[in-house]
């Protein structure tokens, strides 16, 4: 599609729709149903394109859904960064996990110590988070080394994948034990409480002491605590097994953490180490991957190198950029555009929008998005910034709801942001850029292991729109038909008038 470009060189704004995919026409697809004027005028008049969000594309898995993390790392970074849990497979499928020094330490001390081996984790294979694959080769780790006990304490799912699947989860647990020849179900919690990240910490001590010290509602069978939820698997209460009031961690004991990705799970891992060392009980303690922790948790699989991205670029040449989004997105537009650096740049400024405390997001899609649109068209016409990074976060996160008629207002009340937002371009004089960084709202429904169709708020593989708004008018210019979001860094800084750096393999699309 043709349109003016921005002649390079001008300020801009790179706005990322959160959640915001692309598929064809459906009864499931809430970003179609939405009536979004605005958006549907930029696709058409602007230059814009398709951008591939998952799988390779992005450093993931073939087939692998986009997130947040990963896809704003990659669109900070300029090139594909293999996540964390690419990095997983490939040292499970080398044999080097079950082999990491740090792993087998643990082991050998617990097989000679007679201590217990405690499994934490998201327990689906949503590939957000987590993937319940990965317990097999730590529950073989431990057979092989002789562990006397291994305790499982499933975190249930229900936002990364269907809600209501969350039993055969739990036979699929039972089955990778039993395969293993070692492990046991010791107590279940739905990610809820256990993967709070909003502070909420009387959530989160609920799943300190229900891993720490056994203390929960007893149950005969894991699948019993699951079917006595009545919100779902995501809020399934804290439930201890009968056979397993014992499996609390004792002084000596060792701990693993099989979540991939750190932000959900590091409130957890904090408040309960924090517990165990208020209770004089030294435990000895490891992640799959590398958490952002305020302990030190030593990782057994280490992350990319994400350096080098637009963050290291906008630093180096002395160009100011402002990030806001509100509190759910906020460390998505600085932590992670960043390549997971939180290292403070005297070149930008961080406005971090909060609102009243937990809210449905059913009752309230429009979420604090008017606060967002006033810093962003407040900051644009401030002439001293060269860059607005924003992330306008409601369709993805009314999207994880799964109701499908609260996410269809959430894009509604995004597309009257965006109307508020070009506007503000314009006046200004700034070039702008929108994108998606995974999809979600545009596919709503999922079909379960059983075969049932059910309300789906997880993410997709579909592609993202991306479209540029030029900042006046000029020659004419096209979009490749396709793109990828490693070319979001290079494009931005073609627009700013600066080549990409040397290590972004993502083209300027301009």
């Amino acid at each position: 599609m043709t349109a003016p470009d921005s002649a390079p060189g001008g300020p801009g704004i790179l706005l990322v729709l959160d959640g915001w995919g692309h598929a064809p026409p459906g009864a499931d697809n809430a970003v179609d149903a939405a009536r979004t004027p605005v958006l549907d005028e930029l696709t058409r008049r602007h230059p814009s394109t398709l951008a591939d969000a998952s799988g390779e594309a992005v450093g993931l898995l073939p087939g692998t859904v986009g997130n947040s993390e990963i896809g704003h790392m990659v669109i900070g970074a300029g090139r594909p960064l293999p996540y964390d849990s690419l990095l997983v497979q490939q040292h499970i499928d080398s044999g080097e996990l079950r082999e990491n020094p740090r792993l087998v330490a643990l082991l050998d001390a617990l097989a000679a110590g007679g201590g217990a081996l405690h499994l934490v984790g998201l327990c689906s294979d949503g590939q957000i988070h987590a993937h319940v694959g990965h317990l097999s080769e730590l529950l073989a780790a431990a057979a092989a080394r002789r562990v006397p006990r291994v305790w499982i304490h499933v975190i249930t799912d229900g936002r990364d994948v269907a809600d209501g699947t969350a039993d055969t989860y739990l036979t699929q647990v039972t089955a990778l034990a039993a395969a293993a020849g070692t492990g046991q179900i010791a107590s279940v919690i739905g990610r809820g409480y256990a993967m709070d990240k909003a502070g909420n910490l009387e959530l989160t001590d609920k799943a300190v002491h229900l891993v720490a010290d056994a203390v929960g509602a007893e149950v005969n069978t894991a699948s019993e605590a699951v079917h006595a939820s009545e919100r779902g698997d995501e809020w399934v209460a804290p439930s201890v097994l009968r056979d397993a009031t014992a499996a609390g961690i004792a002084d000596g004991d060792g701990l693993v953490w099989f979540n991939f990705r750190s932000d959900r799970i590091q409130q957890l891992a904090d408040r309960l180490l924090d517990r165990l060392a208020a209770t004089a009980r030294t435990v000895h303690t490891l992640s799959l991957a590398q958490y952002d922790t305020r302990a030190d948790i030593p990782a057994l699989v280490q992350r990319a190198d994400a350096s080098g991205g637009l963050a290291d670029e906008l630093t180096a040449a002395g160009v100011r950029s402002v990030r806001i989004a509100e509190a759910e997105k906020f460390e998505h537009v600085t932590y992670y555009v960043n390549g997971r650096d939180s290292t403070a740049r005297s070149v930008e400024e961080h406005i971090r929008i909060t609102g009243p405390g937990a809210p449905d997001y059913r009752a309230r899609p429009e979420m604090n998005l008017d606060q967002v649109t006033d810093a962003v068209v407040e900051t644009a016409a401030r002439p001293g910034v060269d860059l607005v990074i924003a992330n306008l976060a409601n369709i993805d996160v009314v999207g994880h709801t799964g109701d499908y008629s609260a996410t269809v207002k959430a894009c509604e009340h995004t597309d009257a942001a965006v109307a508020r937002i070009v506007t503000a371009a314009a006046q200004s004089g700034r070039w702008l850029l929108l994108v998606g960084d995974h999809g979600n709202a545009e596919k709503m429904t999922k079909q379960a292991p059983d075969g049932t169709t059910r309300p789906y708020g997880g993410h997709t593989t579909h592609p993202v729109p991306l479209v540029v708004v030029p900042s006046h008018e000029g020659a004419e210019t096209t979009l490749p038909e396709r793109a990828t979001l490693a070319d979001v860094a290079p494009t931005v800084l073609h627009l700013l008038g600066h080549k990409p750096g040397s290590a972004m393999t993502g083209r300027p699309l301009l």
